[in-house]
């Protein structure tokens, strides 16, 4: 299980590794939450971030440089389960994508931090199509790796992996590998 500590230092590290990424990833970030779907696709906003994830996950390897694999673990389950939350069919539905392609693409959800991803699991239209953050999907279990030699054991019982979350899925088909 996750703990609150574990969820709140998560969205922190996120905060604060993007605080480095400037006023302009900051204002993309505000107006892919609060634009209206049906009028702005987020396309461009998605741009502007899509290049400035590298030097976010950069920052937070920084911020987690002397995390034990306690610790390093805790971030990867907590990684894990927000993935697997909005591993859902409505939310793949304004993502597309193969399997791989909705784990990115949820990716990107999540790298944005807590505010987008609560928003488009209230309301899956403001996710965006074709946006894709694939270095965060694992990032916590390969700096775990790197650092320690393993994967990390989370002890969830869930997966990352595209159609894992069965509920998400009620009813629809699950993307394949094209």
């Amino acid at each position: 299980m996750i703990t609150t500590e574990d969820e709140a230092r998560f969205w922190a590290f996120l905060e604060e590794s993007w605080a480095g990424a400037g006023p302009d990833a900051a204002a993309a970030r505000r107006a892919l939450v609060e634009r209206d779907p049906e009028e702005d696709d987020g396309f461009d906003h998605a741009a502007v971030l899509e290049e400035q994830v590298e030097g976010v996950l950069d920052r937070l390897t920084e911020l987690c440089a002397e995390l034990s694999s306690a610790e390093l673990t805790a971030l990867d389950r907590v990684a894990e389960r927000k993935l697997y939350e909005i591993d859902r069919a409505d939310v793949h539905d304004h993502t597309d994508g193969s399997d791989d392609g909705f784990l990115y693409a949820r990716g990107f959800i999540v790298v944005l931090g807590r505010e987008f991803y609560e928003a488009v699991a209230r309301d899956p239209r403001l996710a965006v199509g074709d946006a894709e953050a694939e270095d965060f999907c694992y990032f916590f279990a390969q700096l775990h790796q790197e650092r320690f030699g393993d994967f990390p054991e989370t002890g969830s019982g869930i997966s990352r992996e595209s159609g894992a979350n069965r509920a998400g899925w009620a009813g629809a088909e699950v993307p394949s590998e094209v």
